[in-house]
């Protein structure tokens, strides 16, 4: 069973800097935090210097807080298990669909 909240967390505008493995800095802008099977991952669009994505790729970590310390920076785990990662992927998509769902009433309402 997949549980696929998005926890509450606000969906305001927010970046990070991630450092990859090659030492490589990107700046990433925060889609969304997602519930899958009782862990928390983070949706992240890589972006440009510029500030920019035009491939529209998406990165999925896992990611978690330290409960006795909020102030302390996420942990962000790299994904190893395809089906873990599949199962991330899929609740990614029914998000973006709900959002465009959203959108659409949104728009028929106003």
């Amino acid at each position: 069973m997949t549980d696929k909240d998005t926890n509450g967390y606000d969906d305001e505008e927010m970046t990070v800097e991630l450092e990859l493995d090659d030492g490589q800095v990107v700046n990433c802008a925060v889609i969304t935090i997602l519930t899958v099977d009782k862990k928390d991952y983070i949706a992240l669009l890589p972006l440009d210097e510029s500030g920019n994505n035009d491939d529209g790729e998406v990165w999925f970590y896992q990611y978690e807080e330290d409960e006795k310390d909020p102030d302390a920076e996420p942990k962000l785990t790299y994904i190893d298990d395809d089906e873990e990662y599949e199962n991330v992927a899929d609740a990614f998509d029914e998000y973006l669909d709900n959002v465009e769902f959203d959108e659409i009433v949104e728009d028929t309402n106003a």
